[in-house]
This record gives C-alpha cells, sequence and structure tokens, in this order.
C-alpha cells in the first residue's frame, strides 16, 4: 500500500494541474453526461419509451 507521503504528493499534482488548467479547457475534456434512466437502468427507457410513441401513434390512427 502507498504511504501517506506518495498519497499526499499525488493528490496535491492533480490539485495543482486542476487549479493550472483554464476553466474553458476543462469543459472540453468532461464528457456530456447521459440522463439518470439510461445510466440506472440501460436501454430499457429508451426501449419502452420507442414502443410507447409507437403505440400512441397507431392509437391516433384508429381514432380518426
Amino acid at each position: 500500500m502507498a504511504s501517506g507521503q506518495d498519497l499526499l504528493r499525488y493528490i496535491t499534482a492533480r490539485a495543482i494541474e486542476y487549479w493550472e488548467t483554464p476553466k474553458a479547457e476543462r469543459k472540453k475534456k468532461r464528457a456530456p453526461s447521459e440522463p439518470w434512466s439510461y445510466r440506472w437502468f440501460g436501454m430499457m427507457p429508451l426501449t419502452v419509451n420507442m414502443w410507447m410513441k409507437r403505440w400512441k401513434r397507431r392509437l391516433k390512427g384508429l381514432l380518426r
């Protein structure tokens, strides 16, 4: 296991690297976040959403 001094050195280096990079550059690096429903349940919400849209279109067509 790393000693406390190595850990402190690592954390300090990461913090200094963060502070020295411009805010615009940090935003570029950040990946766009996916909706929480996809993160928690995978592709299931997308599948249900597509199914519901198709079901609503069919129902709308029958009522005309």
